[in-house]
């Protein structure tokens, strides 16, 4: 799987956990809703300031690792 659908994954799960919408979400990040469905499907383009918005209000942290910190590519 692509990282970037695993990270689209990752986000839209913790946003169901939250009891979020999409549009909810994107208010409280200060992006448009189409921002979060790009990210949480994986299609378009996201500005990483976006993300970082994006990710604040999920309560969740990026990073940034070398690839050989972050070990193989999962399959």
């Amino acid at each position: 799987m692509p990282e970037i659908t695993r990270i689209g994954q990752l986000f839209a799960a913790r946003r169901l956990q939250l009891g979020l919408t999409q549009q909810l979400l994107a208010d409280l990040s200060g992006v448009s809703r189409y921002s979060v469905q790009a990210l949480e499907y994986a299609t378009g383009s996201v500005k990483l300031a976006s993300l970082v918005e994006i990710a604040e209000v999920l309560g969740l942290r990026l990073g940034v690792t070398t690839a050989d910190d972050a070990g193989p590519a999962p399959a």
